[in-house]
């Protein structure tokens, strides 16, 4: 996590990045999400303030559609050249994934490239037998501050 906590920040966006075998259904997508928020840590208001990002090439997929639609949370499709763009900032790479689409890491570049430049994995890929999910928060995910900030002197109008 690279030192990012969900304690250490104020959460703005988190962007989940999904990938999926064809014809995988929402609720294995679904699960896969929210164990990853559960794994991440992430608070309630955290969650709300989700978005799903997936490969443009998956854009028929009916599982990811219905999966967004339970979670209540949007979904975004990202294009190959985003996604190629974001591969050096993903953490995990697969052999078999970039022989069979071309990207070495599906839901990690999805996550990225979604979340936009300088952006960082906050969870990276997790997966079961058919789906991968991945966490990113943007650049702009800042600290929060810590007691000697909060207490800086009001100042006067």
């Amino acid at each position: 996590m690279d030192g990012l906590t969900p304690e250490s920040l104020l959460f703005g966006p988190v962007f989940v990045g999904l990938g999926c075998r064809r014809g995988c259904g929402w609720e294995e997508i679904a699960g896969l999400v929210v164990a990853a928020f559960d794994e991440a840590g992430l608070p309630g208001t955290a969650r709300t303030l989700a978005a799903l990002a997936a490969p443009a090439m998956k854009a028929g997929e009916a599982g990811l559609a219905e999966a967004a639609r339970t979670l209540g949370l949007p979904l975004r499709f990202v294009g190959e050249d985003a996604m190629l763009d974001a591969q050096d900032r993903a953490q995990t790479r697969s052999a078999t994934v970039l022989a069979a689409v071309g990207l070495a890491s599906v839901a990690e570049a999805a996550a990225l490239a979604a979340a936009g430049p300088g952006s960082r994995l906050l969870l990276p890929r997790r997966s079961t037998p058919r789906a991968t999910v991945a966490l990113a928060l943007p650049a702009i995910a800042l600290p929060k501050a810590d007691s000697s900030v909060a207490d800086l002197p009001e100042t006067r109008s």
